[in-house]
């Protein structure tokens, strides 16, 4: 799987060039694929800066970094403002390796790397995940059934994966033509009526280039625009912290009730990191059909065909969202379990499925 993973990274994802350089940013359970991706990005002319154990990512950079906290070193600054691109991989041996980092002390951490991210988002980029035992046992599966999903999830059980990526551009952008003149989406589930206008709003076709896996597309809703009730039913790991059945209520674009069943402190705690917290950032529609098993991991879950998924905090400036934020935390509703999406008063999704594509 590997060879293959790297091959669908180098050329699909981030479309490496002779002469360029890109920062690679793992842990060691992920030697495996850092290994062919060395081959393959040497292999296009271009050059591979691997840091293991990056210390933002780590317990004890939380329970002792105390400044760099606030703000990233400049040396770290430095290189990242040289290369050209970058891929982080999410390989920890064990995802609740933060869950007893005080949450205070993450909402510092993300409101002072903010610069860093901010130079990160500049650059070509690829967010991606390589398969561990640690992801696996969350997920409920034993490992090599995970390593199974993820290469179904990745396209890498296909002939040709990026061909199979630009399948799934294609339907994308057919969806993306039907909404592009949609003003207002509503959002009908369990203890779920949402509503928000996109009017005027970008959407935006994220076919594996940035995440991978991917398979959405989003844009953010007109700030003040969102009303009404929500509530999760997926579970999402997130820093180490577990949060499960979070509720949400909106009115006039912001947070005016929030509870958890689990990880209420972290709900809270975030979305009192500034005022831009209580915003919706984003608003996305998961179509990822390959991916099937709700697993705990946000860059998966959200992607899930049959799925919407909100995101607290920072928009992205190219859908037109103007909400600035230190955090972007998606929230993820399963449609398939009883709900409905509708453009305009017209059902766009019921049950999980696209209705008229």
């Amino acid at each position: 799987m590997e060879s293959r993973f790297a091959s669908l990274l180098v050329q699909y994802c981030l479309d490496l060039q002779p002469g360029q350089t890109v920062l690679i940013e793992a842990e060691p359970a992920a030697l495996p694929l850092l290994e062919a991706l060395q081959e393959v990005v040497l292999q296009h002319g271009a050059y591979p800066i691997v840091q293991l154990f990056p210390a933002a990512v780590s317990r004890p950079f939380f329970e002792w970094g105390e400044a760099w906290l606030d703000q990233p070193p400049l040396p770290q600054m430095r290189l990242m403002e040289q290369v050209d691109a970058s891929l982080r991989i999410e390989s920890a041996l064990n995802p609740l390796e933060l869950s007893e980092v005080p949450p205070a002390r993450i909402a510092q951490f993300e409101a002072g790397w903010r610069p860093y991210k901010r130079m990160r988002a500049r650059k070509r980029w690829c967010l991606t995940l390589y398969p561990t035992a640690g992801y696996a046992q969350q997920a409920g599966m034993s490992t090599t059934g995970f390593r199974a999903f993820v290469e179904r999830a990745l396209y890498l059980d296909r002939p040709d994966p990026i061909a199979a990526w630009h399948e799934l551009s294609a339907f994308q952008a057919a969806l993306i033509e039907r909404l592009r003149k949609v003003k207002e989406l509503r959002i009908q589930a369990d203890e779920t009526d949402l509503r928000l206008s996109v009017e005027g709003r970008t959407w935006i076709n994220s076919d594996g280039k940035r995440n991978m896996p991917s398979g959405e597309v989003f844009t953010s809703p007109l700030e003040a625009s969102v009303e009404g009730p929500v509530r999760f039913n997926l579970p999402v790991v997130v820093a180490g912290q577990r949060v499960e059945g979070v509720r949400l209520v909106f009115r006039a674009g912001r947070v005016v009730e929030a509870s958890a069943q689990t990880g209420e402190e972290y709900l809270l705690k975030m979305l009192e990191a500034d005022p831009g917290a209580r915003c919706l950032g984003e608003v996305g529609i998961g179509t990822n059909f390959g991916i099937t098993h709700p697993t705990g991991l946000i860059l998966y879950d959200e992607k899930i065909g049959g799925t919407v998924h909100l995101a607290l905090g920072q928009s992205y400036p190219e859908t037109g969202g103007t909400n600035t934020s230190s955090i972007h935390w998606d929230l993820i509703l399963d449609l398939r379990r009883g709900g409905r999406l509708l453009a305009d008063g017209e059902v766009l999704q019921e049950d999980g499925r696209f209705v008229g594509l």
